[in-house]
């Protein structure tokens, strides 16, 4: 008897992913933060809506976990429009993304997420498809070869992606809609964030352990999340009816998560920086290979908020440790010692 993919992964899988589907907000009262960007989207959506139009397309960039795929969710309920989703590296040929936009009904909304993860051949695509609503099809090669143009129905192209230089700019310039960094958000944000997940998931929380939780949530929704739910487990095993402030700190301290919110592979790229390469500066793939972390993720996941911290900073010659990163390890910061000396 052959298993399904479905059945042979964990359960706990499931429940996480269906945990994190209910607590995406459905509207806009429900999406807390980004006040700027539902102001745009508000007016955009709703003068759209006057002219009987799809709105135009859309382009979200920013660090990873901060409401991306949400805000495209919400856009689409707003505008009552279905929504198809794909992402950069679902979409490996011309006939993947022509499979895609032929099959769209008028006034549809495609997600893209991960868009910097397009090839340019599927960009180029791209640009009649949003401009024109047309679709060109080269059949064969050479001398032989010949253009099919196949027309689109009206459809809104929305497009998510960390890295938004690695979009060509033809690309991003076709974003007729508007182009929106999402920023990291406020601890008050996220507190609020905190409390209505609470109510979803069921239970009661301090609001000492809620401004616990956000202060070290990376200024993340997603994180903030993560870590309500294993302090929702925590506080369940050990019979805790609440979740306190002191459930928060057994958790945290449990999943060795400090007080800025720093993981064990934060704390290990800054030590590695301090330690093996004296303070720095080091480059990206050196860091890498010393400290057995996919640049990629480095770059993407660890960096931005070590950054923001004032931890580590960039150079042209690479990576360094600043004077903040050894006063939060409490280590003896040799650069300084040199200057009192």
């Amino acid at each position: 008897m052959t298993t399904s993919k479905k059945e042979q992964l964990p359960e706990d899988r499931y429940e996480d992913r269906s945990l994190d589907v209910a607590l995406r907000p459905k509207a806009w009262d429900e999406y807390i933060g980004q006040k700027n960007i539902k102001k745009n989207l508000k007016i955009l959506i709703d003068a759209a809506g006057e002219r009987k139009e799809p709105i135009e397309h859309l382009l979200f960039y920013g660090p990873a976990g901060l409401g991306k795929t949400t805000l495209a969710h919400v856009v689409a309920k707003e505008t009552n429009a279905s929504m198809k989703i794909s992402s950069g590296p679902a979409i490996e040929k011309v006939g993947d993304l022509a499979s895609v936009l032929t099959n769209l009904a008028p006034g549809e909304i495609l997600f893209i997420d991960e868009a910097h993860r397009l090839n340019k051949s599927i960009e180029e695509i791209l640009y009649p498809a949003m401009e024109s609503r047309s679709l060109n099809i080269i059949i064969g090669k050479g001398a032989s070869a010949r253009t099919i143009q196949l027309e689109l129905p009206p459809f809104t192209l929305i497009a998510a992606t960390t890295k938004i230089a690695a979009l060509s700019a033809p690309l991003r310039s076709r974003f007729s809609g508007g182009t929106f960094k999402l920023e990291p958000y406020e601890t008050k944000e996220i507190e609020k964030i905190i409390e209505r997940s609470a109510i979803i998931l069921g239970v009661k929380i301090d609001d000492e352990a809620a401004q616990k939780i956000a202060e070290r949530s990376r200024f993340t929704p997603r994180v903030a999340n993560r870590l309500l739910k294993r302090c929702r487990d925590f506080a369940q095993i050990n019979k805790h009816k609440v979740i306190s402030q002191d459930i928060v700190e057994q958790t945290l301290q449990l999943l060795e998560i400090d007080e800025k919110g720093l993981e064990n592979t934060d704390r290990n790229i800054i030590l590695t920086i301090i330690k093996k390469f004296s303070g720095g500066p080091v480059g990206l793939q050196t860091l890498s290979a010393a400290t057995s972390e996919d640049s990629a993720t480095i770059e993407d996941v660890y960096e931005p908020y070590l950054i923001k911290l004032g931890f580590i900073e960039r150079t042209p010659r690479g990576r360094k440790a600043t004077p903040h990163a050894y006063e939060h390890l409490n280590i003896t910061n040799p650069g300084q010692q040199n200057t009192l000396l």
